[in-house]
């Protein structure tokens, strides 16, 4: 104690800083924020938030830096908090352990485990094992936190709201926001930190058992207000975390919105009873919420960081938000220790995290759109449902499965039809009178290398090398219907005798080069977007000259600076329709196995299908029937010359990923027209219809619009869109959303990839045939060794 009359030293006079002062350096003035180019071992560290990510951040940097004075607010008691258990995967507990063993030691002793996952559908359970659950109670994780904050000196202010954070950014080194999804210091920045939050339709309350589930268990409940679902684990030998989650519309049918919090929990007990074999559930003040996506255009602003649930967001169907805030605490920890300035460090830690948690939340968007639109799905044998909802984020895959489970993988593999030893994708699968001998496509690819729309050798070898590398179907390009329907002086065409001709000579070598292997031809007209330079010298730019008239839906040219198009009349239209049937009926004769008629991407009979633009007021605009009327016709007409025997495709843009645009309900409603007019499977491919698009781009991102309209119109589909992987083309054709896989760009990268996909997983079957003078090369070569990353942030004992 001071003497009387003295008052207690400052942290500073102790031989720290005070909070908010650097050793060394003069402190800023009070009227503007901290020098964010300052050393990146800031002293004076304000966390905001008392949740995992916060705590964690605050050990791991005063565990970096005994000198740092660090000082946590928290608004609620140490031991209020919501929610039950928490999961951690084997890889962020591999980052604890190397970053601060005594809370990896902690962690340790109080972690339930278990590997399966169980699936109860309409009375039937399905098990998955070999998946590596750990779980332990969120009390028992923020004392084993607040533990080990107050060990190495960390200031701990609970019951205490932190001062506003423009304050703490003039008088603290570094302003790390840890305060949640409903974050206060995001509000404050926003015009900077730019968030973007989206409600999702499903509602959803945290409750939990006294007892310990065995698994990891997903029940699924028709009742007779719509489907409901179960999300359970355990998190200790007596305890379970429960949650409960349905469609908003269902949750109101059912009364839930005029419960209160007992009555509703009652009520969840009553529907799972099954599940929780007759026991009751209990709340922690619970609500029922919605799910919120947060998203940031940036995460930093001077000093003031965000992390955790501030910053980004993940649906609990794939994980925890703790597992996410606990890795941005370790790779912040690290950026602070590797850069030279707080700015650098801030700017490293966003570059480092903003990749991993895009991942993450396109597969959990993926996730949570799989359980909102969960009825899609009811009607699949129940363990096709099953290994459909294991793989529904894509994160888990076929092979991931075969690995953790044999057994399972098996089982669903033998209810697909495959024979022994035989991947999916090496499964035949017939369009009308053509037999497809495995379910690889090599997707259309505009080579833009034509002279006159002729296919000359670039074509012959170009498409005959796809054929020889295993593709059960391989396309054309889009080949145009007329001059004036290229989209460039370099693209094919059908709309004289000589090119059907060069493309005889095409179709001749697949057949006779890679027998068993089919080609088919897309025929299409590039409305607004033609006359326009090859993709290498400016996409969709007009030419500098020779540039021809443009026709379209409506007078709408594609963006800025390109040519206006002229409205097709009723007399065009008619002279249309006769040019694809006049193609239609040369590719026949050119010896093609399947035409596909080209409806997407913004080209001449997507621009009548798309709201954006089809601004017609006659019998071809306005309702979709109505914009849906001239690319059936045309349809009509092509499918009455083509072969009876021989399929018909149309790919469609299932979104336009524009406000206003075509919707996935939209596509739905298109597929099914084309399929009631004779079409045998819709290519459900999104965009390219404006130019100012949004897309959602990411690993098989269209894919989920092939699962709809498979599923819901009832058609065969081929999926299209950043499918990369041998592994994504069997999960998706087990899962039941695609029935094929078109691949574009792994093709240009491998013209045999389907070769290799064969010899890669061990595959010697009917599936795919190696032409024999490639035999030698059917065993995949020896590769070096690699080694494994090492440790994001490793600091011993």
């Amino acid at each position: 104690m001071p003497p009387a009359g003295k008052p207690a030293p400052t942290a500073g006079e102790r031989g720290r800083p005070a909070p908010g002062a650097t050793a060394g350096r003069a402190r800023p003035a009070a009227d503007g924020p901290r020098r964010s180019d300052e050393p990146a071992r800031p002293l004076g560290v304000a966390v905001i938030g008392g949740g995992p990510g916060g705590l964690y951040t605050a050990a791991l940097l005063k565990r970096l830096d005994p000198a740092r004075d660090i000082t946590l607010w928290e608004r609620n008691p140490p031991d209020e908090t919501f929610g039950f258990g928490v999961v951690l995967s084997d890889e962020t507990l591999g980052g604890i352990e190397h970053a601060d063993p005594v809370v990896h030691a902690a962690l340790q002793r109080d972690f339930t485990r278990w590997d399966d996952i169980h699936i109860v559908h309409r009375g039937v359970l399905h098990t998955s094992g070999g998946h590596g659950f750990a779980a332990l109670g969120r009390h028992r994780l923020l004392e084993i936190l607040h533990e080990r904050c107050r060990s190495l000196g960390v200031e701990l202010r609970f019951r205490t709201e932190a001062p506003d954070p423009a304050r703490l950014a003039r008088t603290h080194d570094l302003v790390v926001a840890a305060d949640g999804v409903h974050s206060s210091t995001r509000q404050a920045f926003a015009d900077v930190f730019r968030p973007r939050i989206t409600e999702h339709r499903c509602r959803y309350i945290w409750l939990a058992a006294d007892f310990a589930l065995d698994a990891f268990r997903f029940e699924i409940v028709e009742t007779e207000h719509g489907v409901m679902q179960l999300h359970g684990y355990p998190y200790s030998a007596d305890a379970s975390t429960v949650i409960v989650e349905m469609r908003e519309e269902v949750w109101r049918a059912a009364g839930f919105d005029a419960m209160d919090e007992t009555e509703s929990v009652g009520r969840c007990a009553k529907i799972f009873a099954d599940a929780l074999g007759g026991r009751p559930l209990k709340s922690n003040n619970s609500a029922w919420t919605t799910f919120r996506t947060v998203v940031n255009a940036r995460w930093s602003h001077g000093n003031v960081v965000l992390l955790g649930d501030a910053a980004h967001t993940a649906h609990f169907s794939i994980g925890s938000g703790t597992k996410l805030a606990v890795e941005d605490a370790l790779a912040l920890a690290a950026c602070l220790r590797e850069q030279p300035t707080v700015q650098a460090a801030l700017s490293a830690y966003e570059e480092e995290r903003r990749p991993v948690v895009a991942s993450t939340q396109r597969a959990a968007r993926a996730s949570l759109e799989w359980f909102e639109d969960l009825s899609r799905h009811l009607a699949q044998p129940p363990r096709r449902f099953a290994f459909n909802l294991l793989t529904r984020s894509r994160r888990v895959t076929h092979g991931n499965l075969r690995l953790r489970d044999p057994r399972f993988t098996e089982a669903v593999e033998r209810g697909f039809g495959c024979p022994p030893g035989t991947p999916p994708m090496f499964t035949p699968f017939r369009l009308r009178g053509l037999t497809l001998r495995n379910r690889v496509v090599v997707s259309p690819m505009d080579m833009y290398s034509a002279v006159d729309g002729v296919p000359g050798d670039f074509h012959l070898v170009h498409l005959g090398s796809r054929a020889l590398g295993g593709a059960g179907l391989v396309m054309t390009e889009m080949v145009c219907v007329s001059p004036e329907g290229r989209i460039t002086p370099g693209c094919t065409g059908l709309y004289t005798g000589r090119q059907a001709e060069a493309w005889r000579r095409v179709t001749d070598f697949v057949h006779t080069g890679a027998p068993g292997t089919a080609i088919g031809v897309q025929l299409g007209h590039s409305g607004r977007k033609g006359s326009t330079k090859p993709m290498w010298e400016g996409m969709d730019e007009p030419l500098d000259e020779g540039n021809w008239p443009l026709v379209a839906a409506s007078p709408l040219p594609y963006k800025p600076g390109s040519q206006i198009p002229r409205e097709l009349s009723r007399a065009q239209l008619t002279d249309l329709r006769e040019q694809f049937a006049a193609a239609a009926v040369r590719a026949a004769r050119a010896g093609f196995d399947l035409l596909e008629l080209h409806c997407a991407h913004g080209y001449l009979l997507s621009g009548f299908l798309s709201p954006l633009t089809n601004h017609r007021t006659d019998a071809y605009g306005g309702s979709p029937e109505k914009r849906l009327r001239f690319p059936l016709e045309v349809f009509d007409a092509v499918r009455a010359v083509w072969p009876g025997d021989r399929p018909m495709t149309v790919r469609i843009s299932a979104t336009d990923w524009a406000e206003g645009g075509t919707t996935a309900e939209d596509a739905v409603a298109v597929a099914r027209a084309f399929a009631a007019h004779g079409a045998d499977a819709i290519d459900v491919s999104t965009g390219q219809v404006v130019a100012d698009e949004k897309p959602e781009f990411g690993r098989s991102y269209q894919t989920p619009f092939a699962d709809r309209v498979r599923n819901e119109a009832g058609v065969p589909v081929i999926a299209v869109g950043a499918i990369s992987s041998w592994d994504d083309v069997n999960s998706l054709l087990l899962a039941g959303r695609t029935d094929l896989c078109a691949l574009a760009r792994p093709h240009l990268y491998d013209p045999h990839w389907t070769l290799h996909a064969a010899a890669e997983q061990g595959y010697e079957g009917p599936g795919v045939v190696w032409p024999l003078p490639y035999r030698a090369g059917s065993r995949r070569p020896q590769t070096g060794r690699t080694d494994a990353p090492k440790p994001r942030l490793t600091l011993g004992d």
